[in-house]
C-alpha cells in the first residue's frame, strides 16, 4: 500500500470512529451529526453532503432534481434534504421536542435516527404507501390541542381535498411558538385546481396546485409565515425572468419566477450550499415555514 494511500484509510479511520464518538453525546445539536454509516461510506474530499445523514461524496446518485439527486446511504432525495435543512436552520434545537412528520419517504433506519435526536414519531393518511406509526387525517388531526412542537409535512397538503381544514388542524394541534415546515410543489404564481386528473408518483390524487399566495391563506389561520427558497430562486425573482427551461406541462416556471414577489421570499441557502446539498434546480424548492405565535 502506498503511503498516502495508507495516510487516507487512517483518516477515513479516524473520521468515523469521531462520528461514532460524536453521535453518543448528548450536548450540542444532534440533527447535525454525521450518522456513523454514513461517515463509514464517505469520501472526506467529497464535493457534495446530505443534510440528513451527513454523507460527503463525489455526486449524489440521479440528476439535478427535486425528486432525484439520491443520497446513497439514507435515501434522501433533494426535496428530503431541504426540507431537512429548513428545519434545522429555522428552529433551535431540542432534544425534548414532540416532531410528527407526515408520510415521510424515508425508511426504518432514517426515523430510528430521528428518534434518537427528538421525540418523532410519523404518520400517513392510511398506511398504505408510507410506513408509519400513526395513521392521521390532516383534515381531522386525533391529537390533543398543543401537543406538537414541529410538524414536518413534505408534499401532502396539495393530496388533501380542504386545505383550510387542514391549516385549522396543523394550527390546532401545535404548540405556541411551535412550527410547521411546510412544503409543497408550487409549479406556477397562483394556486389553482388541475385541469384534469393528476397524480404524482405515489398514485395520489392533486387537489391543488399552490401558488406563492399559499402563504397569505396560511397567515390567515393564525400562523406567521415565511417562504423559504435558495438565493438562486431569489436572483431570477429579483431579475423578472427565468434563467431555467422545463419541459413538461406540470410547472410554468416563467410565471412562477415572474410572478413572485422578491420581498416575501426569505433565503435559507446560499448558491454555494445549494450547490453542496443538491438542491437544484432552484425553483423546485420551496418550504413554507409557519410559525403559531407564543
Amino acid at each position: 500500500m502506498r503511503l498516502a494511500d495508507y495516510a487516507l484509510e487512517h483518516v477515513h479511520l479516524a473520521h468515523r470512529q469521531a462520528a461514532e464518538l460524536r453521535w453518543d453525546r448528548r450536548r450540542g445539536d444532534r440533527r447535525l451529526r454525521t450518522w456513523p454509516e454514513a461517515a463509514a461510506a464517505s469520501s472526506l474530499t467529497g464535493a457534495v453532503r446530505c443534510t440528513v445523514c451527513g454523507w460527503r461524496g463525489r455526486a449524489f446518485e440521479g440528476v439535478e432534481h427535486s425528486e432525484s439527486a439520491l443520497c446513497p446511504v439514507c435515501g434522501s432525495i433533494a426535496r428530503d434534504r431541504f426540507l431537512y435543512w429548513c428545519w434545522t436552520s429555522r428552529t433551535a434545537y431540542d432534544p425534548a421536542a414532540v416532531v410528527l412528520e407526515t408520510s415521510p419517504r424515508l425508511g426504518e433506519p432514517y426515523r430510528s435516527r430521528m428518534a434518537e435526536r427528538v421525540r418523532y414519531t410519523a404518520s400517513d393518511y392510511d398506511l398504505s404507501l408510507h410506513r408509519a406509526t400513526l395513521q392521521l387525517d390532516l383534515q381531522d388531526i386525533a391529537l390533543p390541542d398543543a401537543s406538537l412542537d414541529v410538524v414536518l409535512t413534505p408534499h401532502v397538503l396539495e393530496h388533501v381535498p380542504e386545505t383550510d381544514r387542514a391549516l385549522a388542524e396543523l394550527f390546532r394541534v401545535l404548540r405556541p411558538g411551535g412550527r410547521v415546515l411546510l412544503q409543497v410543489p408550487v409549479p406556477q404564481a397562483v394556486t389553482c385546481v388541475p385541469a384534469e386528473p393528476e397524480y404524482h408518483g405515489d398514485r395520489t390524487l392533486v387537489f391543488f396546485r399552490f401558488g406563492w399566495d399559499l402563504a397569505d391563506r396560511i397567515r390567515s389561520h393564525g400562523f406567521t409565515c415565511a417562504t423559504l427558497v435558495t438565493a438562486e430562486l431569489r436572483d431570477a425573482a429579483a431579475a423578472g425572468r427565468s434563467p431555467w427551461v422545463h419541459e413538461g406541462a406540470d410547472c410554468d416556471v416563467d410565471d412562477l419566477v415572474e410572478g413572485a414577489d422578491v420581498t416575501a421570499l426569505t433565503v435559507v441557502a446560499d448558491a454555494a450550499q445549494a450547490r453542496r446539498h443538491g438542491f437544484r434546480p432552484a425553483y423546485q424548492f420551496v418550504t413554507f415555514d409557519c410559525a403559531k405565535p407564543r
